[in-house]
């Protein structure tokens, strides 16, 4: 397995995966093992998958210091991987939260950036917010489900700001396209996965300015690819539009039914539509 060291000295592991043009993958979780993004739907048919593991996370050393594990600290572990890659520009992609890294990234070098996909993003970096019924609204797209009745009513709680851990447990179904038993070993997975010290860290303050993060997007003149999920309770099509008008030269692609993790809901579709956005 490949590794670089960071800046700090703290040894990074990354896998590579697939044929043609290297596209950078940030994983989400925040924190969690960049495996779960596998093969992006067959899109490692078409792309050169370069999956980083963020420090502490999978292969990848622990820090000395655990406040290196902030968002806007990891950038610096992207920069040294480009670097070593010996790459003047990227293609970079970053899913959910890593979304939020990917944002930083080409907001510090926004000249490194050749393209840049916002995967099901999550918002932190530019200070988007969404409502309580923008997600019930995603969630009421699964009405005939089975298990809809006690997982909306979960929702239902969240969006009020009554949440529990229960509740976030139970609303797990409206992540997914569709809750089968594969959706369900892959949410057990998580726990196993990510790191949680560096999850309660990633997002801390100081992390992120938005301001300066969306005035460097509203002059970034290279293309970018937002991708969103119909049913995704997480970031919902509205969010996914307002992030894409943040830029002069932005696509929005929205997966019918699709959640947050569209490649395991219609590989075939993600896959094409990257690759044909990066084409």
């Amino acid at each position: 397995m490949p590794t670089l060291s960071a800046p700090d000295g703290t040894l990074l592991a990354y896998h590579a995966s697939g044929s043609g043009d290297p596209l950078i993958c940030l994983p989400g979780g925040p924190m969690q093992d960049s495996g779960y993004l596998g093969g992006l739907g067959g899109l490692d048919a078409r792309r050169t998958l370069i999956r980083l593991d963020l420090r502490g996370t999978g292969a990848s050393g622990v820090p000395q210091d655990p406040a290196s594990y902030r968002c806007d600290r990891l950038v610096d572990d992207v920069e040294a991987l480009r670097v070593h890659l010996g790459l003047d520009t990227v293609d970079l992609l970053g899913h959910s939260a890593g979304a939020n890294l990917a944002a930083l990234y080409t907001a510090r070098y926004p000249e490194r950036v050749a393209r840049l996909v916002l995967l099901t993003p999550g918002t932190a970096a530019v200070g988007l917010e969404t409502t309580g019924e923008e997600r019930l609204a995603a969630a009421r797209l699964r009405s005939g489900e089975p298990w809809f009745g006690p997982a909306y009513a979960a929702l239902e709680e969240l969006a009020a700001g009554r949440g529990s851990a229960a509740a976030f447990e139970a609303v797990a179904p409206f992540f997914h396209g569709t809750w089968d038993e594969a959706a369900r070993e892959r949410h057990a997975a998580v726990a196993l996965q990510r790191n949680g010290e560096a999850a309660g860290v990633y997002a801390s303050a100081g992390a992120f300015d938005p301001e300066a993060t969306r005035a460097v997007f509203a002059e970034f003149g290279r293309p970018v690819l937002v991708v969103a999920g119909e049913g995704d309770a997480n970031t919902p099509v509205p969010t996914a539009t307002a992030y894409a008008e943040l830029f002069p030269k932005a696509e929005l692609a929205v997966l019918a039914g699709g959640g947050h993790f569209p490649w395991h809901d219609d590989g075939e579709w993600l896959a094409a539509t990257v690759d044909g956005f990066l084409s």
